[in-house]
């Protein structure tokens, strides 16, 4: 990331204070305010409209796969909880419940739900009966609440937004393929629309997920050096459907049991946003993802004609998300605001450049300064922005790459995570001993195995025994 001049000073740099660089940026650029109850959030209008775009985007790439949106309820009876011993062990610690309606204590506790598995489960017991049922793909836009010790906006609330996805299908192969597909179109989502590089991979049976045969997940390197968790797709094979009872008559005329999948990508991926492309003047957006694509800023707006001619620019560059920053507030300060909420262009228009017929585009990645004719004004605009979508993946990628290190022994490993942070490749035994040791002694999580094999070595990086799998690791949040 390039030096720039910092517009606004109230920004914590982050060279000097990277989680509180975070925060600034979070309240300053108006996405989040902490609310009265502890760990909950309030989204602005700001951060909702980056939440609403990432739906859009997200939610049309789902439908070209043949998925369907329903919505089930947020609350779940204990005793359908409890059908799945996995999950509830899993979630445990997090879950919310409600003892009371009104003022009558209930019978039985309910669960707000921390994920829908078990609705979904219920649902598709009833709804499949036949091999014609199959296969249900249907996803949810909600929120669920995890009651978190240590929260942060976007990455870690106790309710957060998401969507979740659950699948039912005939076969295991079925089951697997939707399961890849998803987890494809995550990584595809967020190098295409997001300009973030992931890496993909299978999680370990440690830190899969409670009650899934397999778990697999985009994982992302932040500007400071530390992995997110980006996405992730689970097979669960037929363990939910045996225990809830989800069964169909086959071809066969035989009763099977069902195969199911789920996959689910929140609100953290704003936070991915802010830390992958964020700089000390505020959020950089790329241009697909950003609610405004274009801020026009009227130098001297007072001057006849000056506000009347960036209007004209807005109806010139309708087909693009564009407002005119009518503001009574001085050039300078609306520069700043711009830049804090990561708007990818601004045009500055004034009285000489109204006399000239031109205008000047600002990009807010690079701050390159591009002199324009008004009139090739659309063409312009329509070739800097995906080429400023371009630039910010080959940065990010650039970035992953320079950070991204191998250890072949344990010194090595060791050595570097003393020294700095980002992914390091090395080997593992696949004992998951070794796993938890790494972590207890280095603070170090495994992040996945990637489909990509490379052989670093031929011994674990931990305990020195044969290896199976080469593995990413990472300090994350």
């Amino acid at each position: 990331m390039a030096e720039q001049k910092k517009l606004v000073a109230e920004i914590t740099s982050m060279e000097e204070d990277f989680a509180q660089w975070y925060t600034d940026v979070v309240i300053k650029a108006g996405l989040i305010a902490y609310s009265n109850i502890k760990g909950f959030m309030v989204y602005k209008p700001a951060g909702y409209a980056i939440w609403e775009a990432v739906q859009k985007h997200l939610d049309a790439r789902f439908k070209a796969t043949g998925v369907e949106n329903v919505y089930l309820p947020m609350v779940i009876p204990e005793n359908l909880l409890n059908q799945e011993k996995d999950l509830v062990e899993g979630f445990a610690p997090e879950v919310a419940w409600v003892t009371h309606g009104g003022q009558e204590e209930l019978t039985e506790r309910i669960c707000v739900r921390p994920t829908s598995e078990t609705l979904f489960s219920d649902f598709y017991k009833d709804e499949v009966h036949s091999y014609r049922d199959l296969p249900k793909v249907y996803n949810q836009w909600c929120s669920v609440v995890r009651w978190e010790k240590e929260t942060r906006p976007f990455l870690r609330s106790r309710e957060f937004m998401w969507q979740e996805g659950h699948t039912v299908h005939a076969t295991a192969e079925e089951a697997q393929e939707r399961t890849e597909q998803m987890l494809n179109v995550y990584a595809d989502f967020c190098a295409e629309d997001l300009a973030i590089p992931t890496i993909k991979g299978q999680k370990t049976e440690k830190e899969k997920f409670a009650g899934a045969i397999a778990t697999y997940t985009i994982e992302a390197l932040m500007h400071d050096g530390r992995a997110l968790q980006s996405g992730t797709s689970h097979n669960f094979g037929s363990d939910f459907a045996k225990a809830y009872g989800i069964q169909f008559t086959d071809k066969d005329n035989k009763l099977k049991y069902a195969y199911q999948t789920s996959w689910g990508l929140s609100t953290r991926i704003i936070g991915a946003l802010i830390m992958v492309h964020g700089d000390n003047s505020g959020l950089v957006l790329p241009p697909k993802i950003a609610p405004t694509q274009i801020t026009i800023i009227p130098i001297q707006q007072r001057k006849a004609g000056v506000l009347e001619k960036a209007r004209e620019i807005a109806d010139l560059l309708k087909d693009f998300r564009v407002k005119v920053d009518e503001t009574d507030k001085s050039p300078g300060f609306k520069f700043a605001e711009q830049e804090m909420h990561g708007i990818p262009l601004r045009v500055e228009i004034g009285p000489r450049d109204i006399a000239e017929n031109k205008c000047i585009i600002v990009r807010r990645d690079t701050r390159e300064k591009i002199s324009c004719s008004i009139d090739e004004l659309p063409e312009k605009v329509a070739a800097i922005l995906p080429q400023m979508q371009q630039d910010m993946y080959d940065r990010a990628k650039a970035h992953l790459e320079a950070n991204t290190f191998a250890a072949p022994d344990k010194e090595t490993f060791v050595s570097h995570f003393e020294n700095q942070l980002g992914f390091v490749k090395a080997m593992w035994c696949g004992c998951r001993e070794c796993e938890e040791k790494i972590k207890e002694e280095y603070g170090v999580t495994s992040r996945c195995i990637p489909f990509k094999q490379e052989k670093i070595a031929d011994t674990c990086v931990y305990c020195g025994k044969p290896a199976t799998k080469m593995v990413y690791w990472g300090k994350a949040y």
